[in-house]
């Protein structure tokens, strides 16, 4: 009931689509185990620097956290 309700101030369809595209962007990271949270504020402040060729390691799938990324080098 409470995403119903969320859709309904979403103030128009386009808003519909991005807050659909932003939950799935969350539900995704949390099915490969990522907090959420963590995920997206990891990836929104690397994906500009991040190079082109490479963004698919920005992907739930993919994705791991900075720490990680170094131990594992």
């Amino acid at each position: 009931m409470e995403l119903v309700e969320n859709w309904l101030f979403a103030g128009s369809d386009k808003g519909g689509e991005r807050i659909a595209d932003i939950l799935t962007i969350i539900e995704t990271a949390k099915l490969h185990g990522h907090n959420p949270e963590a995920y997206l504020t990891d990836v929104l402040t690397r994906i500009q620097s991040h190079p082109k060729d490479r963004l698919e390691e920005l992907l739930p799938w993919q994705w791991a956290p900075e720490r990680d990324r170094y131990e594992a080098a």
